[in-house]
């Protein structure tokens, strides 16, 4: 899969955002080393801690299905009706991706047409992993 496809996977799981809230829809697109791709959009809730990330959905989807080991996430945001050039993940979404990732992990940010690629460490420069207990 390419990079371009992972984005456009991406901006169609925001599709499926409920953010009545924000009315910022984010999507995620999760690809596990064996090629299989798991989606994720953004979850309000009227109390607010609730809420859940794209990238978190994503995450947790593939996890809870027994996939362990990932090779790229793109993540697409924006408010209803319009793509943003740019949505990072959140700093609780980055401390999970940095639970089942490396480093190195690749991360796309943007539009299918207009990305970059960042890494886990790029983003997360210190992040608490397992190797810190």
């Amino acid at each position: 899969m390419t990079e371009r496809e992972l984005m456009a996977l991406a901006e169609t799981a925001r599709k499926h955002s409920y953010s009545p809230y924000s009315h910022f829809c984010v999507g995620a697109a999760l690809l596990t080393k064996g090629g299989k791709v798991y989606l994720g959009c953004n979850l309000e809730n009227a109390s607010y801690t609730p809420t859940v990330c794209a990238e978190r959905v994503a995450f947790f989807k593939a996890v809870s299905e027994g996939e362990m080991e990932f090779a790229m996430l793109a993540i697409v945001g924006g408010k209803e009706g319009e793509v943003s050039p740019f949505c990072a993940p959140c700093g609780v979404c980055r401390q999970v991706i940095a639970e089942f990732c490396p480093k190195d992990f690749p991360i796309l940010l943007g539009t299918k047409e207009h990305f970059q690629t960042f890494t886990l460490e790029q983003l997360l420069p210190f992040s608490f992993t397992k190797e810190d207990l």
